[in-house]
């Protein structure tokens, strides 16, 4: 062998391993863009995770999770999403009012969307067989059920007038739509409403010393990021101020709220996380229907009616999924 030769292919050798490093596919990076605390609800992530497994991704493995955290201050969304634009995250995961200002931030990265009110009615996408453009995700039924808990504490306290709606003012586009549906739902009960506002958590105890001065009946709680991430504590001020109150999730019931009455947060964060693993492998948010999140549960506790002086009726009791007694 010519010399010549030798140096060519070991000149050959050595540059083949830069080569085949340079021609291997980069690990994708989803961004997780949340209105919540970095430790409030860590069960909806690990839902999360569960659907991009799977669907066949695993954190640390074949995909990097880049998590940004408003931490119930909803006028860093903007500057957050920015961010994961900047660092052009493959997909961009974001629930509630984070998907509004995910989708106004980029028109080109796609995003999946958890969301308990009605996406087409704000905006957010087209329609929920197409929802065209770059977002789809998963609708969780939440808003659309404030007037039958409504309908529900009226049951259990006939005597009452009037009863308190708890809003989130930093969720404008949510809390306007639970607001009109819950004065006509007042209005064909014969019922009076006081809505009340909180996004903090001082606000929040103002909101149960408020109930008491004004003699009402009962509280419903609208669906809402950041009373999720509270929902023990609500259910502890409603035991504390002895108020008979209604929300969404199981661990509202399960630390002291009278009732629960919603879908599974759970499941609607693994199918967002299916949905996420489905894009990365090719598909397009636009042809990937919205999901519904329809099945509810009903939670009763019934010490805490009992502490209260109620007495629930037995269709409720029977309709329950579950009796904390």
């Amino acid at each position: 062998m010519q010399r010549r030769e030798f140096i060519a292919i070991l000149g050959g050798a050595a540059t083949w391993p830069l080569t085949a490093r340079a021609q291997q596919p980069k690990t994708p990076v989803i961004g997780v863009l949340a209105t919540r605390g970095r430790d409030d609800d860590p069960q909806l992530l690990a839902a999360l995770r569960q659907g991009l497994n799977e669907a066949g991704f695993v954190e640390g493995q074949n995909v990097t999770l880049e998590y940004r955290f408003a931490e119930n201050q909803y006028d860093r969304l903007p500057e957050l999403a920015a961010d994961l634009v900047r660092r052009q995250v493959a997909v961009i995961v974001a629930n509630g009012p984070a998907a509004v200002i995910a989708k106004a931030t980029t028109a080109a990265i796609p995003i999946v969307f958890t969301a308990g009110f009605d996406p087409v009615k704000i905006g957010l996408v087209a329609s929920l067989s197409q929802p065209g453009g770059n977002i789809t995700g998963v609708s969780i039924l939440d808003v659309e059920l404030g007037p039958k808990r409504l309908e529900m504490l009226h049951r259990l306290i006939p005597a009452a007038k009037s009863f308190g709606v708890l809003v989130n003012p930093s969720d404008a586009n949510r809390t306007d739509v639970i607001i009109k549906d819950m004065q006509s739902a007042a209005q064909g009960l014969g019922l009076q409403i006081h809505v009340l506002r909180a996004s903090t958590d001082g606000e929040l105890n103002a909101v149960f010393e408020s109930l008491v001065r004004l003699q009402a009946g009962g509280l419903v709680i609208g669906g809402e990021p950041f009373f999720n991430s509270r929902s023990k504590e609500l259910g502890a001020l409603s035991i504390q101020h002895a108020v008979p109150t209604i929300y969404q999730l199981p661990s509202f019931a399960a630390a002291g709220g009278l009732m629960s009455y919603g879908a599974s947060l759970t499941d609607s964060y693994r199918l967002a996380g299916v949905y996420t693993g489905r894009i990365l492998k090719g598909e397009k948010p636009s042809d990937l229907p919205i999901q519904r999140a329809t099945k509810v549960e009903m939670i009763i506790n019934l010490k805490t009616a009992k502490a209260l002086g109620l007495s629930i009726p037995l269709e409720l009791l029977g309709r329950a999924d579950e009796v904390i007694e």
